[in-house]
């Protein structure tokens, strides 16, 4: 059956709701409901009646581009083991979409969607966190979550962290805000007495996998943090920009996915010398496929940049 979707009709302050993205004070949003039975869609697809000051509008078809790529049947709304295997012994697990679909919310409190609409504007934020699947997560307040999306769609697991809104750097006083999806949901099964299945195995993917399949053609970079490949991605759209994760996230199991591609690495700072020798590793390990390293960061980097470990997001796109 198709839905069709419009704007819900005044009917009182009930009917009015607090923007996700401006959180004005009063109830400006209005929301989008569905024509057949009157029910809501997520919190955040609507439109702010601010239209000057704000301007934020979130349609249903950016709701559903959002979330169209996720399997809609293949695991229980716990992590499960996918009908795909390895083998008896070690089943692949993934994240249901439900969790998934149910960070895409609360945007006015997530530190580093805000910290994109300062830097870029409401609709280039609103784009990147539909491109990547930028969650919002209440772990901390303020905390985002970086789902990883493989090539098939499937939710390997996702990245919680904290940044601050102003500057859009990671918090890490007074200890540093970082953690997974998986490990929670896990603690959440059997009523928060769920133990960690014997046999489960967390299989990682590069994040922003899911957008290989849009651009087969497209030239890759790689970066090392999932922050920066989306900084990237508004600035240098003629990549599909993914990120490592971490200085050793990047290995040949990861990188099957990039058979026959032209991909470029772009090293945090400090990490040149050792993204070289991985370039020669990935080189041997997949034939047919070309990896470079950009030796951009090391052109542009100062003495103090290099003291702190600085990545192309800090020092290139400033």
């Amino acid at each position: 059956m198709t839905h069709k979707y419009h704007l819900q009709p005044y009917s009182g302050a009930p009917s009015r709701y607090r923007c996700p993205g401006c959180n004005h004070r009063t109830k400006t949003f209005t929301r989008y409901i569905d024509a057949g039975t009157g029910e809501h869609l997520a919190p955040h697809v609507g439109l702010c009646n601010r239209q000057d000051n704000c301007g934020y509008h979130f349609t249903p078809k950016q709701y559903f581009a959002a979330i169209g790529n996720y399997p809609v049947a293949t695991v229980s709304r716990q992590i499960a083991p996918n009908h795909r295997q390895r083998t008896a012994q070690q089943p692949d697990y993934y994240i249901s979409p439900d969790y998934v679909n149910s960070s895409f919310a609360d945007y006015h409190r997530n530190n580093f969607y805000q910290y994109l609409i300062g830097r870029f504007g409401l609709d280039v934020a609103a784009r990147l966190a539909q491109q990547y699947r930028i969650g919002t997560s209440g772990h901390w307040h303020g905390a985002t979550v970086f789902w990883q999306l493989d090539a098939d769609g499937y939710v390997r697991t996702g990245k919680i962290m904290l940044y601050d809104k102003q500057s859009g750097r990671r918090v890490k006083q007074p200890y540093n805000h970082i953690t997974w999806a998986h490990t929670h949901i896990l603690k959440q099964m059997d009523g928060g007495n769920g133990q960690q299945p014997a046999n489960f195995v967390l299989n990682q993917c590069l994040f922003g996998e899911h957008l290989l399949i849009a651009g087969p053609y497209k030239p890759v970079a790689i970066v090392e943090s999932e922050k920066t490949a989306i900084i990237a991605a508004a600035l240098m759209p003629a990549f599909i920009w993914l990120a490592s994760g971490s200085l050793e996230g990047l290995n040949p199991a990861k990188c099957k996915v990039l058979h026959g591609r032209k991909v470029m690495l772009f090293p945090d700072v400090n990490a040149y010398s050792k993204w070289k020798l991985k370039a020669m590793e990935l080189q041997r390990a997949l034939p047919g496929t070309t990896f470079r390293v950009s030796n951009e960061l090391e052109c542009l980097a100062t003495a103090a940049d290099r003291k702190k470990g600085v990545d192309l997001g800090d020092v290139a796109f400033v």
